[in-house]
């Protein structure tokens, strides 16, 4: 046993011993097998055998479960560590039976009937619903990842069977992915142990998945906020499809690695999924119908009989119809009921960007605006319908609107007379309706351009008779 431990378990052992704990892995295992052979107490050996069963904790076997690995042993109450004869003596690492072994491919069926015992806490944990994703069935309910808590690492061992029936779900779902139709997925899905609250998915620290000996893929690092800061992946469902086997015979094994934390609890869960697109989602979406518009109205009335120094954002009542993530006018105009904001997004954009990465954020106060929150806005499909030729409306105190005109004609006029030349004076006079405002304005702009130029002084002063002329 003392053979097959690691640094880690080494140190903890010399030091629940009283020995010096320091030193390479060679040392301190010169040093825990001398405390052996000079006859150490049975608290000693206790820890040992502690220690063993955390760096294999699908070695606690039950009398059943000797019996149906055939190992030859003695006889152990149920619960207890299994006392066999090998345990006793410093030769015991060479005559290591099989179920002993660190785990490996050839003993994944064992592993089966070993894991009902490493895990039996089940925890009243409940995942949050993914919009993209309809549960079918639950393979693995949610369970608690069983630490070691004296040692850095944990590791915990699990395994799931489908039925001829899922299988066949999955592969012939697989077949139309290309397509806009829904398809099966097996998603395995990571949080912390609570049961106050559904709990969104959080990944532990340091994590590795391996499905059948394969290792798992995960989101990649997000690049650190602080300088210093561990990098942390954004925490998804895993889609552990590619890995599994699809058969009804041969159960599929996970393998779970992660680093341990005083006082903080994970828990697994595995479960049969159809996976769901944007464009489905825009539909449920419009299917719950469009919010009526007097909603929209009352929030209007009350955010300017409100104190103006509340809100920043909304005094002055100007909303656009432009969307804040594409930068293009609003088809489908949406909100979030938590949001306070008048301000809309479009629904189809917002999904298909969640759709690529969920994060369900707004994009116009960054709170979150989950899925099933989200509503169309009734007052804006109005506007929308009946205001084409403007990106920006004003709300007026009782609700009603005007829409904002670009102002364009009047920059571009200034800009064009602003240039040197005769042309723009012209074009400036020939669009008023009264000509001699027109000839005054004419007059403003040589004036500026006689301050501001001394090489434009002779055109100029050539244009002004020609125009106080024309007055008469």
């Amino acid at each position: 046993m003392v053979m097959s431990f690691r640094v880690s378990e080494l140190q903890v052992l010399l030091g629940f011993a009283g020995r010096n704990k320091s030193g390479r892995k060679q040392e301190l295992l010169a040093k825990a097998l001398q405390l052996l052979k000079s006859g150490c107490s049975p608290a000693v050996q206790m820890k040992i055998k502690e220690l063993y069963r955390r760096r294999f904790p699908r070695k606690v076997l039950t009398p059943s479960e000797l019996s149906m690995l055939q190992v030859q042993g003695g006889q152990l109450p149920t619960g207890t560590v299994c006392h066999l004869p090998y345990e006793h003596g410093p030769g015991a690492t060479a005559t290591l039976p099989p179920p002993l072994l660190p785990p490996g491919p050839k003993r994944e069926v064992d592993v089966q009937h070993l894991s009902p015992q490493a895990h039996p806490v089940h925890p009243d944990v409940k995942m949050k619903r993914l919009p993209f994703y309809d549960v079918y069935d639950e393979l693995i309910k949610p369970t608690m990842l069983v630490s070691t808590s004296s040692q850095r690492f944990g590791e915990a061992h699990f395994t799931f069977a489908l039925t001829p029936q899922q299988v066949q779900q999955i592969l012939t779902s697989s077949i139309t992915t290309h397509s806009l139709t829904t398809f099966s997925l097996l998603l395995c899905r990571f949080c912390l142990c609570e049961t106050s609250c559904p709990q969104e998915d959080y990944f532990p620290p340091n994590l590795f998945v391996k499905v059948n000996g394969k290792l798992c893929p995960l989101p990649g690092y997000l690049p650190p906020t602080k300088n210093g800061a561990e990098p942390k992946r954004p925490s998804r469902p895993v889609n552990i499809t590619p890995q599994a086997r699809l058969s009804a015979t041969v159960p599929n094994t996970i393998v779970v690695n992660w680093s341990s934390e005083f006082g903080r609890n994970y828990s697994l869960s595995v479960y049969l999924v159809k996976q769901l697109t944007s464009v489905t989602l825009l539909q449920k979406l419009r299917a719950k119908g469009i919010r009526n518009p007097d909603h929209s109205r009352a929030l209007i009335k009350e955010k300017l009989t409100a104190d103006p120094d509340s809100e920043i954002a909304t005094t002055s009542l100007r909303v656009s119809l432009m969307c804040p993530l594409g930068k293009m006018r609003l088809v489908v105009p949406c909100r979030a009921i938590t949001c306070s904001h008048l301000q809309c997004f479009d629904a189809a954009l917002y999904l298909q960007m969640n759709e690529k990465k969920p994060t369900w954020t707004c994009p116009v106060c960054d709170k979150k605006a989950p899925y099933d929150n989200l509503i169309i806005d009734g007052l804006f499909m109005e506007i929308l319908n009946s205001c084409t030729d403007c990106d920006e409306i004003q709300f007026m105190e009782d609700g009603s609107w005007c829409p904002m005109k670009p102002k364009k004609e009047k920059p571009e006029v200034c800009q064009a007379s602003a240039f040197s030349g005769t042309t723009p004076l012209y074009t400036v006079s020939s669009e008023g309706k009264n000509s001699s405002e027109g000839k005054k304005k004419v007059e403003v702009i040589d004036l500026t351009l006689e301050s501001s130029s001394d090489e434009e002084e002779p055109p100029a002063k050539k244009l002004c008779p020609g125009s106080s002329a024309a007055l008469p």
